[in-house]
């Protein structure tokens, strides 16, 4: 069967996610046709598995304004821009409403298993930029399609693919055959199934961001609690225990992050868990009562642990766009332009400075990852960028360069992001005022995430 003609072809969206649909939604607003393809049975599908979790971002950091247009005749209301939705309000109220909205321009049950040049894979030169898009995919059945696209945009996220506990970016040696004892999300302490899965035991928490913050406060509430008798953490961390661990607490720029450091900190201090520092984990093995045992790459084997948190982060799926030519930075995974602006050595959520088409471009002209795919492995990512993102690049699709140019994004040098907070202390955003994957910002309307997430 021969390709359409690229101008007769949709744009190709793939994740219903925040900023998959916020793309699909700017590209109505365009005039142009959009299909999502999501490989899950509904819209938002990573963001329903942290369902539990609240944000540290406000509805009015959450909700992109093209989205908002193509929600409002259909009687959809706001919700008030100043509370704080958890991950479940987020789909509910807002990324499933809009899923609808689109009607049949998504797709579920859809994943796709590659991505090309129709005729050409990536060696091959020859008129290639003429050349639609062809992508594989499987279905909810198990049945196989082709179709074409005149872009792609991937908005895919990072929330499939998590980081190992192995502190070489590899799993530690028995990793994989410990998967009944190991998870790589924060567990839902409210499911009476997951509740009793972590009572009574004695948990190893890897890792040293918000999430880790969040599992180890968890943990020391379920110890305080009457069916939690015996409960205890062990905090693995890669590196020493210095001013910073915890975040700046109440004089954290990012008061939101300085809020779940203090829990954190409390959870240590109250005795509901300790702290190993240095540790790189190179081995995960069973002892005779087949429990765990985490073995560092410098000989020590710490004393066994009944179940394992892994949160070291995530990291792109690139497998299937493994035939189109992508420029990525050698170390975040992360488009050459724009890695040098979220490098996590250098900036903060605050100080990246927003982006979009020309930042997010690829030497395969018409592809462009987005939303927290475009940032690889950096854990820096603000929903209100991933907005602005897929703005600039639907208006650079839609040939409207100079609107795709400007930036209409503004992001204080303080913004706030850094994963989910804790639900059960919505009183403690309202003071901070902070927000996960997002920062106050201004926006030109006309013209805002894990996990996972965000």
């Amino acid at each position: 069967m021969n390709a359409p003609a690229t101008t007769d072809l949709p744009v190709v969206v793939i994740g219903a996610g925040p900023a998959g649909l916020a793309a699909a939604a700017h590209l109505v607003e365009r005039g142009m046709e959009p299909l999502v393809l999501e490989a899950g049975p509904a819209a938002g599908a990573a963001v329903r598995e942290w369902s539990h979790v609240r944000l540290f971002s406000t509805w009015g950091e959450v909700t992109d304004p093209a989205a908002e247009k193509l929600l409002a005749p259909t009687g959809w209301i706001k919700p008030d821009a100043a509370t704080y939705p958890s991950g479940g309000d987020w789909v509910e109220q807002y990324l499933q409403p809009l899923a609808d909205a689109l009607g049949d321009r998504v797709r579920y049950g859809a994943k796709v298993t590659g991505v090309s040049r129709t005729g050409r894979d990536r060696i091959v030169d020859a008129d290639r930029d003429t050349q639609p898009f062809v992508l594989h995919l499987t279905t909810a059945e198990g049945g196989e399609e082709r179709l074409f696209a005149r872009a792609v945009i991937d908005a895919s996220g990072t929330w499939t693919t998590p980081s190992p506990a192995g502190a070489s970016g590899l799993p530690a040696l028995g990793e994989k055959s410990a998967a009944d004892r190991v998870t790589y999300r924060v567990p839902d302490f409210k499911d009476p199934a997951v509740r009793a899965r972590y009572a009574g035991k004695r948990t190893a928490v890897i890792g040293s961001g918000a999430s880790a913050f969040t599992a180890l406060a968890y943990l020391a509430d379920l110890a305080k609690a009457e069916d939690g008798s015996g409960t205890h953490a062990l905090w693995i961390l890669r590196r020493g225990i210095s001013g910073s661990t915890f975040g700046g607490g109440n004089a954290d720029q990012l008061p939101a992050r300085g809020a779940l450091g203090l829990a954190a900190k409390a959870a240590v201090d109250s005795g509901h868990a300790d702290a190993v520092t240095g540790f790189r984990t190179e081995a995960i093995e069973r002892d005779t009562d087949s429990r765990l045992v985490l073995v560092g790459e410098d000989g020590r084997r710490l004393d066994p642990v009944d179940e394992v948190i892994v949160l070291t982060g995530f990291r792109p799926d690139l497998a299937f766009l493994s035939e189109i030519r992508l420029g990525l930075d050698e170390r975040l995974q992360a488009p050459l332009e724009l890695a040098p602006l979220i490098d996590p050595n250098q900036h903060s959520c605050g100080t990246v400075y927003p982006h979009g088409h020309r930042e997010l471009s690829h030497p395969e002209q018409g592809v462009y990852l987005v939303g927290m795919k475009s940032y690889g492995r950096a854990p820096t990512f603000l929903a209100l960028t991933g907005y602005e993102q897929v703005r600039s690049i639907v208006a650079a699709l839609a040939g409207d360069i100079d609107s795709a140019d400007r930036v209409e994004l503004t992001l204080p040098e303080t913004g706030v992001c850094g994963g989910a907070g804790l639900f059960e202390q919505p009183e403690a955003a309202e003071e901070t005022g902070g927000g996960c994957c997002a920062a106050p910002a201004t926006l030109t309307i006309g013209a805002p995430a894990s996990s996972g997430g965000c």
